[in-house]
């Protein structure tokens, strides 16, 4: 097997959520890119909305980077490291931004950021939030460092620390724990990103990409970023793997992607491609939907522009009209509430919907759903479908709806999910991963009436 020598990779972790592990990653992207650096970035994990900062964070100097998931749970190990193989191929350094705690995955540590970093044979980087410690950082780090023999923990980087003084104990503890430290990174308005609900905010009144760079400036003044890249000197392997072809069909898939709806997959996206030419529309901003074989409504954030998308009723009518005309459309969770009757907001205003499907959705009384989910279908589909769900609105009322298939967590635990079919549209709160199932789309094309 080939061998890509003279490459740059790592994968920032921590012990816990809100360390600071996505704000590191954005300005360390942001810092090589303007170095000249050709930085590819992943996420582990099934999050949309990092690997959608990450792509505008390693995007500078006239470079574009696309931030690929990487999940051990959703798909095979194997089909992980080819990505990252393929993708790091083109990129002189490679950054992986971890989910969770360091050993934390779907049961134990499957699926975590330790097994995708020993995966991809990956030196680890631990961001550790040190406002309330000092040298109690020591045991910390010597357990993380010896509790898997197998994993590098090659370095740490403190967050929230706000003077010299105090990293001079920190860097002590480090040192007396067999870790190599890297640098601080002082408390600062700087490195906050402006949040929503459901995580960060996709809007295009918020200057993100003047954010990361001044995360980027913020960080170089205390982070040592030339040793971090002498201590993450990787071989990559040069994979062949699986390479996606545009198809040569005449099919049209059309795909919304606006600010209601922007949770993709690239991989999906990739896939999709090799059955027909992706056209992107809006179902926010335009009038009419383009001619199509197949609607794709991913999920996103409807109910943050519900207003809008309720005035815009020249969409609503055209893509009503698709679907039940016999159209073929595909949803996920936002994509399944705007085909539904209405969304009533906490307020208790509610807007109407496309009307597709029989169902009202809302954001009163919410409560978190989220995890990973196993998808089999009833019928017409070999195999199991693996996604994710992760959403804070209800079903208010669902009708007479099919469910044609059985949804569990990955504990095999019944979740009361559903995927539902009403005539060719399919529609349900599960985020599905067919990168590696990539005959889906063709399921969806074979089974319309």
């Amino acid at each position: 097997m080939k061998i890509s020598a003279n490459k740059t990779g790592f994968l920032l972790a921590a012990p816990a959520s809100g360390s600071g592990k996505t704000t590191l990653t954005l300005a360390l992207l942001r810092a090589l890119a303007q170095r000249g650096i050709a930085v590819q970035p992943f996420k582990c994990g099934p999050d949309y909305l990092d690997t959608w900062l990450h792509s505008i964070a390693a995007s500078s100097g006239g470079n574009n980077y696309t931030s690929i998931n990487l999940d051990t749970w959703m798909a095979s190990k194997k089909h992980a490291q080819e990505l990252f193989s393929r993708y790091s191929a083109g990129a002189d350094a490679s950054i992986v931004e971890g989910v969770m705690g360091l050993f934390d995955g779907a049961e134990r540590s499957e699926g975590s950021s330790a097994e995708v970093a020993k995966l991809l044979n990956l030196p680890v980087i631990m961001v550790v939030d040190a406002k309330s410690m000092a040298y109690s950082a020591a045991p910390l780090l010597y357990g993380f460092r010896t509790f898997d023999p197998d994993l590098n923990l090659a370095g740490v980087i403190f967050n929230r620390v706000n003077t010299p003084s105090h990293y001079r104990y920190l860097e002590m503890a480090a040192r007396d724990a067999g870790v190599e430290p890297l640098g601080y990174v002082p408390r600062s308005d700087t490195m906050t990103i402006k949040e929503r609900h459901l995580g960060l905010n996709i809007s295009s009144e918020y200057d993100y990409d003047g954010m990361i760079t001044a995360m980027a400036e913020h960080v170089e003044k205390t982070v040592n970023i030339e040793r971090l890249l002498e201590l993450s000197r990787i071989e990559i392997p040069c994979s062949p793997g699986v390479r996606f072809h545009p198809s040569a069909s005449s099919k049209v898939i059309a795909v919304a992607r606006d600010e209601a709806f922007n949770f993709f997959y690239q991989e999906n996206l990739d896939v999709l491609s090799e059955y027909g030419k992706i056209v992107f529309f809006s179902p926010m901003d335009d009038t009419k939907l383009p001619e199509a074989d197949l609607l794709y409504l991913a999920g996103g954030y409807p109910e943050l522009m519900a207003e809008k998308l309720s005035c815009n009723s020249a969409m609503l009518g055209c893509i009503a009209a698709y679907c039940r005309n016999g159209g073929l459309a595909y949803a996920e969770c936002g994509g399944m509430m705007y085909l539904g009757n209405s969304i009533t907001l906490k307020d208790g205003s509610v807007y109407p919907m496309c009307g597709v499907l029989d169902l009202d959705t809302t954001m009163q009384d919410v409560k978190m759903t989220l995890g990973y989910r196993n998808v089999s279908l009833n019928g017409g589909y070999a195999g199991e479908l693996r996604g994710h769900e992760f959403h804070y609105s209800q079903l208010k009322r669902a009708g007479s709806l099919q469910n044609i298939a059985s949804i569990t967590n990955s504990r095999n635990e019944e979740t009361g999910s559903a995927l539902y079919r009403q005539n060719n549209t399919f529609a349900s709160y599960v985020h599905l991963y067919w990168g590696e199932r990539r005959d889906f789309p063709q399921f969806l094309l074979d089974a319309k009436l």
